[in-house]
């Protein structure tokens, strides 16, 4: 068994079996990324349009998802659709707009995550919690896309407990939205948490959580 095999059996067997891993794949070699799928990891994330479409020439799709948890910029949406089986980081409605255009080319549907700004970093990404279920009933209304859940960041913080306010914030709004009983909208996925406070996010209520470091070791 590989490293990334060994990381990945020992994080498993700590985790609850609702929870969902995503490999944050941003920077990792197509032979490590391999290594996962083959560990049972069925979904990589990636940040960058480029890179994912790169690894996925040179692996093939295998039996893995593709989903997108970066930035996602508008002139690269049509890329995006073509690529990724979900995109994690819808933030507005003229970004929804554009994939849903793309998505009714092929007549096909994208599931999506609504990013939340759950730290109210201005230089981040992601709709203000208040602003939330507004654009969420806006969304809803495109044809070609599937509201499932949402996904949050939270702040570059050195003590992870810090971040417990944030997720639990994202959670109370995960509940909300999913009171609200939205048509065209299911609150399955709470995605929320990274390598150093995935614990912490499980605690507060994730579904899935984006690791890197934690399965593929710490960069060279």
């Amino acid at each position: 068994m590989t490293s990334i095999g060994k990381r990945i059996e020992s994080l498993r067997s700590t985790l609850p079996p609702h929870v969902e891993i995503v490999a944050a794949a941003k920077t990792q070699s197509s032979q490590d990324v391999l290594a996962c799928i083959e560990a049972g990891i069925g979904i990589i994330g990636h940040n960058y349009v480029q890179e994912a479409q790169a690894m996925i020439e040179m692996l093939g799709r295998r039996t893995a998802t593709w989903t997108m948890i970066g930035h996602l910029q508008r002139n690269k949406v049509r890329a995006a659709v073509e690529l990724f089986d979900s995109i994690q980081t819808v933030d507005s409605l003229p970004l929804a707009t554009a994939i849903d255009r793309e998505c009714r080319k092929t007549s096909r549907t994208m599931p999506i995550l609504i990013e939340v700004n759950a730290g109210r970093e201005p230089q981040k990404s992601g709709v203000f919690p208040e602003a939330a279920i507004d654009l969420i009933r806006e969304i809803s209304q495109l044809e070609a896309i599937q509201i499932q859940g949402l996904m949050t960041m939270g702040p570059s913080v050195s003590n992870p407990e810090d971040l417990r306010s944030i997720f639990h914030k994202t959670k109370d709004l995960f509940d909300c939205i999913a009171a609200a009983d939205i048509p065209n909208v299911s609150m399955d996925v709470l995605s929320m948490g990274m390598s150093g406070s995935f614990a912490i996010a499980i605690e507060e209520g994730a579904t899935m959580v984006r690791l890197g470091t934690t399965l593929f070791g710490p960069r060279n």
